[in-house]
């Protein structure tokens, strides 16, 4: 816990998924809606969840198509930014799995990799090591009608991620869920969570996060 007071303060950083994009209206669910929000609730007032989700946001990749989504490049402001932090939750790799980037599942895990690296630096968390959880993203599910035209091949990619975000993390001594165990993507779009799918979420997060905050 931080020193500063006794709120634990927990940063969520990551996609679309953390965001909280509905699938196929591109809008963004309320706050009784989103994981981020219910998982605040859930917690309570000594837990400040910081919600840091953008859409199309990758691990260290930077997109022409869409500026600003590099993962890694704005991690690093933004530890600094809500410092101090006490525990970080990462979910990202969806976006990684766009054809247009031709990653292979190992790319995409070396990119979890070294966002990693970047919240234990204590260059961006001023020696204030913060708790990880890091989730393997959902799976991506092509035979929703549209998913191929961004999305070709990347269903067997991302059954690939659990395993390899799971040796990441124990290289990090960081907590990791394979969110794809407890959620499937939405039959709308194939790649978004529905609201039963956020709310899972938070719950198995509070689950994980009982366990090792004191």
């Amino acid at each position: 816990m931080n020193t500063k007071s006794n709120t634990v303060r927990i940063l969520c950083y990551g996609d679309s998924n953390t965001w909280g994009y509905i699938p196929g209206k591109g809008e963004r669910y309320d706050t009784y809606t989103r994981w981020t929000s219910l998982l605040q609730k859930a917690l309570g007032e000594t837990f400040e969840i910081v919600e840091e989700g953008l859409n199309a946001r990758t691990t260290i990749l930077d997109d022409p198509k869409n500026e600003g989504k590099n993962g890694a490049t704005y991690l690093k402001p933004c530890l600094q930014s809500h410092y101090p932090l006490d525990l970080v939750i990462l979910m990202l790799g969806t976006n990684d799995l766009k054809e247009r980037f031709e990653r292979t599942p190992d790319q995409i895990a070396q990119g979890v990799d070294q966002l990693l690296a970047i919240i234990h630096d204590s260059e961006y968390n001023y020696n204030h090591d913060p708790k990880v959880i890091l989730l393997s993203p959902p799976l991506v599910d092509e035979s929703v009608e549209g998913v191929q035209e961004k999305y070709l091949g990347a269903e067997a990619k991302s059954k690939q991620l659990g395993n390899l975000y799971k040796e990441v993390a124990a290289k990090y001594k960081a907590e990791f869920i394979d969110i794809a165990q407890y959620v499937k993507p939405s039959k709308v779009d194939g790649c978004h969570l529905d609201p039963e799918a956020h709310q899972k979420v938070a719950e198995v997060l509070l689950e994980k996060i009982k366990k090792i905050i004191p």
